[in-house]
């Protein structure tokens, strides 16, 4: 099956176009006057754009609104192998051959799978950029899955999640987050369960791919050294004449609220000792979820959102201070990130010898209890909110590292919670750092995890 790829010259099909001065980008790049371009193609597909010139690059990603949040049990998992699959090649770009024509042209790709998007980018040189548009409108229609690589590629996946059980800290992980939901979608790893890995056909495949990798389901992201009005005429040349797609299914589930806390306690081989500890927590769009980002902060440092951030390696953090230096643990931190749908604000630590899980559990729950408790010190809270923003800076620094911010944004709120995310993050104020500690963090709301030893007892 293949889409009608007749190229459509202007820009007679774009519904809409909205320009605004990025002023965060701006004052992160060095008085880079950039402006963020917004428009929508008539089979539904959503651009956005931001002109850069401080280098000769440009980064063009396709995100699609699809991933383990939008998938049911018997397919656990087929976003990631349909991810997989688009990289098996069409019949104008033979698997292979657009790893070549990257290569000679200097550039780099890659694509990946989340609970809530899925997405594939290439990074250029910003006159080889129209290479990108070339090869993801294709692959957005052409795909061929032909059922010996599909086979190939079942090999792969289950190999894949083989080698992750090999880690006792992911089992425990995966366990706690699928006792932790009892009807969302996020209870199911990214990879899905081995048995629908084993289980799922080259039909049941493609017929994800055609119903969720459509137009009207995607988002065209494109940062870097190029005319605005131009690249929207290309992107509308390439994927205007591309069939919108099917209504997209709506996710409807909502997990219930938690009433009793959960626990679990997973046994191995490995003698190090695991602890986790988590609570639900809101979803990006709600406003509780830049002071939670600021308490993550405040207990185990500042960390870069998304996929390219970093974290701050500062052992003044309040959860290393009373576990690490009082050797309680090796290691210890907390999580937060930001999804569609409510998801966790977690606690993982990696116990010391000797030391017991009580130990390390009413450590942790003494740090809790002491943000419920206690206002937090202006200082601090001021020295959480600067690390936080230097990571945001580090992690939207390059073209590509921006245009993932962008379509990542679009993902899971959309681009003005973007364009917002500095000025949220320096209004939170002690008492909403207060307030949302004694909020989300109770005891009949806790999922916890032990991982022992099977020579523990």
């Amino acid at each position: 099956m293949k889409a009608d790829r007749t190229m459509h010259a202007g820009s007679d099909t774009v519904r809409y176009e909205r320009n605004h001065t990025n002023h965060m980008n701006r004052s992160s790049t060095g008085g880079n006057t950039a402006v963020l371009s917004a428009a929508c193609l008539d089979n539904g597909l959503q651009i956005l754009l931001k002109e850069s010139h401080l280098a000769p690059v440009a980064s063009f990603w396709i995100f699609y609104r699809v991933g383990s949040r939008n998938e049911m049990p018997g397919a656990t998992g087929i976003s990631h192998w349909v991810e997989h699959m688009l990289f098996k090649g069409t019949d104008r770009y033979p698997q292979g051959a657009f790893d070549k024509a990257v290569a000679r042209a200097g550039g780099s790709f890659n694509g990946m799978t989340w609970q809530d998007w899925t997405t594939y980018f290439e990074t250029f040189p910003a006159e080889r950029i129209e290479l990108a548009l070339d090869v993801e409108s294709d692959r957005m229609a052409n795909a061929i899955f032909a059922p010996d690589e599909t086979e190939s590629e079942r090999t792969v996946i289950i190999s894949e999640r083989e080698g992750s059980e090999n880690s006792y800290r992911w089992l425990l992980n995966t366990e706690m987050q699928a006792v932790a939901f009892q009807m969302h979608p996020y209870r199911h790893p990214v990879i899905g369960w081995k048995h629908d890995l084993l289980t799922m056909g080259r039909d049941d495949l493609y017929g994800h791919y055609r119903t969720f990798y459509t137009p009207n389901n995607a988002v065209a992201v494109a940062v870097g050294d190029f005319d605005s009005e131009q690249m929207t005429a290309r992107i509308e040349q390439y994927f205007g004449g591309l069939a919108s797609g099917p209504a997209v299914p709506e996710m409807r589930l909502q997990e219930p609220e938690q009433q009793a806390e959960r626990r679990i306690v997973l046994r191995g081989t490995d003698q190090t000792a695991y602890f986790g500890l988590a609570f639900h927590a809101p979803a990006a769009h709600h406003p509780d979820f830049f002071p939670l980002t600021v308490l993550d902060s405040i207990l185990s440092g500042a960390k870069g959102m998304g996929l390219f951030g970093g974290s701050s390696s500062n052992r003044s953090n309040r959860l290393y201070r009373a576990l690490v230096d009082k050797e309680l643990a090796v290691g210890v931190g907390s999580s937060y990130i930001p999804t569609i749908d409510p998801y966790l604000f977690s606690f993982y630590a990696t116990l010391a010898q000797d030391i017991t899980h009580q130990q390390v559990e009413d450590a942790i729950w003494a740090e809790i209890e002491r943000a419920q408790t206690e206002p937090v010190a202006t200082a601090e809270l001021e020295k959480a909110i600067k690390q936080t923003k230097a990571q945001f800076a580090y992690s939207s620094e390059s073209v590509t590292n921006q245009a993932y911010w962008l379509g990542f944004s679009e993902m899971i709120a959309d681009s003005g919670w973007f364009d917002a995310w500095l000025v949220n993050l320096a209004a939170v104020t002690v008492a909403d750092v207060q307030r949302v500690a004694q909020t989300y963090f109770t005891r009949n709301r806790q999922t916890v995890g032990w991982y022992l030893p099977e020579d523990s007892g």
